[in-house]
């Protein structure tokens, strides 16, 4: 089962110990960064996801508004490099679109990405997200899922 906690005193020392594979750091701000930057920015919310109880990765949502648009963005998800390969990035990024659509009571999700990152190019389009042709601030590709 896949569950998301809330970064905490508790766990924000098991959050960071987290690792993804090298050939994904450029792709992903580090965990550090992404908390640092919801410290800052209090409309992003970082949680650790858990299968069974175990930490094995990392995400990070909020509402965002731009130019008079709300959007619910998929800021940031990883798995940690030791529990990839096994299905749960599809399981998690499944649970966290309900999870956090079911906070917003939103149909859409957007997220952005680098367009050599084939590998969350690939979960993103087989789950539903479709580029929308736009960029975001720092020339990512833009995708959105939408649900009813």
């Amino acid at each position: 089962m896949i569950t998301f906690q809330g970064v905490t005193r508790k766990n924000r020392e098991d959050i960071l110990k987290m690792k993804i594979k090298q050939h994904q750091q450029s792709y992903i701000e580090t965990i550090e960064e992404c908390l640092k930057e919801s410290d800052d920015l209090s409309l992003w919310r970082p949680v650790g996801i858990y299968h069974d109880n175990q930490l094995i990765g990392f995400a990070m949502f909020g509402l965002w508004n731009e130019n008079n648009e709300e959007r619910v963005w998929l800021d940031r998800f990883l798995i940690d490099e030791g529990y990839q390969g096994q299905g749960l990035g599809r399981r998690s990024l499944e649970a966290i679109v309900d999870y956090i659509m079911n906070i917003y009571q939103c149909h859409r999700i957007y997220l952005s990405l680098y367009q050599d990152n084939q590998e969350a190019y690939h979960l993103y389009k087989s789950y539903g997200f479709i580029e929308t042709k736009e960029k975001d601030v720092h020339g990512e590709n833009i995708m959105v899922l939408e649900k009813d």
